[in-house]
């Protein structure tokens, strides 16, 4: 009997006995226009209504081949269900914070029902209906947003990585410490509802800040947190993240989900056994502009050294063809 989808996923990131093919996975959205016009589900109804959540999160492995379903395809439910005001977007439009409510720095207040608020319980609700569906038979992927990312939300990018600067570590330090609950509540509320994996993205990139500051300011928490999660976790960091790739396998992550920046040779060289690896073709180039057979080549480089599960880099731009997603299944499948 062939393993499933959900056998090949777990078993790669828990870097157990290796399948007959490589698995394929989108820890971060692969919703696109050509996949929203073959279910009738658009934004922004995905990212409100659990059922059309899960609806558009099923044709990633049913339509395309994922070994996955992830239904989550923004980075706002969390801070949604904190109180900012968040601009849902439209079809041709990823949703965007529009408020910032502690630029001051002041106390944090989370919600006594911040689980239960819209945003939350649309996504707990969708990893439920997924766990009715495809439970064992592909693997499903939650996705929380770390301390760090739901500061820059909370504070605004620029205005948080200012107080580094600054010299303000105390400030930086303590807003990660007051927004950590609410990371740590988020994934296992998913674990709850039905999740088998949960992304934590948490975007301590090297064009934002060093990995001197990584190891120093969010490696304690981001050990801290792991320590506190219910189930497996891939870490999500865009961008250039080689020179704190041993750091990554130090947090506690079970996998990292690396972009094209990082040269996947270099990177399975770098964590060896210590961190699995997901992704890492390229979205801007590849998946957006390139041909099938392009990204089939750059699939296959990612398979042949070693990368454990193969997916995009990260969320895909929206104009994204449905023939180069599934020429990532095609790179998996090939030869078995």
């Amino acid at each position: 009997m062939k393993p499933s989808g959900y056998q090949l996923i777990m078993s790669a990131m828990f870097k157990g006995e290796k399948g007959e093919r490589p698995p394929a996975g989108n820890p971060t959205s692969i919703a696109c226009h050509d996949l929203m016009d073959v279910t009738g589900v658009s934004f922004p109804e995905a990212h409100l209504n659990a059922e059309a959540m899960a609806e558009l999160a099923l044709a990633g492995h049913e339509l395309i081949g994922f070994d996955t379903v992830m239904p989550e395809y923004s980075v706002d439910q969390e801070v949604a269900a904190l109180g900012a005001d968040v601009d849902w977007g439209d079809r041709t439009m990823m949703p965007d914070t529009k408020s910032f409510l502690y630029a001051d720095f002041s106390d944090i207040v989370i919600p006594d029902d911040f689980l239960e608020r819209p945003s939350m319980r649309v996504l707990l609700d969708a990893l439920s209906i997924l766990r009715r569906h495809v439970g064992g038979s592909a693997a499903i992927i939650g996705k929380a947003m770390g301390p760090w990312t739901l500061s820059y939300h909370m504070a605004g990018t620029q205005n948080f990585l200012l107080q580094i600067g600054l010299g303000e570590i105390d400030t930086v330090k303590r807003m990660v410490e007051q927004l950590m609950p609410v990371t740590i509540a988020s994934v296992n509320a998913q674990f709850r509802a039905g999740a088998d994996i949960v992304v934590v993205a948490d975007h301590a990139t090297g064009n934002l800040i060093s990995a001197t500051h990584y190891a120093e300011l969010l490696l304690p928490y981001h050990q801290e947190l792991t320590s506190q999660i219910d189930g497996p976790t891939i870490l999500h960091v865009c961008g250039n993240c080689f020179d704190r790739l041993r750091h990554f396998a130090e947090a506690g992550f079970n996998a990292y989900h690396f972009e094209w920046q990082v040269d996947a040779k270099r990177a399975v060289e770098t964590v060896g056994d210590t961190m699995v690896l997901v992704g890492n073709v390229n979205n801007a180039q590849t998946l957006l502009q390139g041909t099938p057979e392009d990204v089939h080549r750059e699939a296959r480089y990612a398979i042949e050294a070693g990368v454990d599960i193969i997916g995009p880099e990260c969320a895909i731009p929206l104009s994204t063809p449905l023939e180069n997603l599934k020429a990532i299944i095609a790179a998996v499948q090939e030869g078995y």
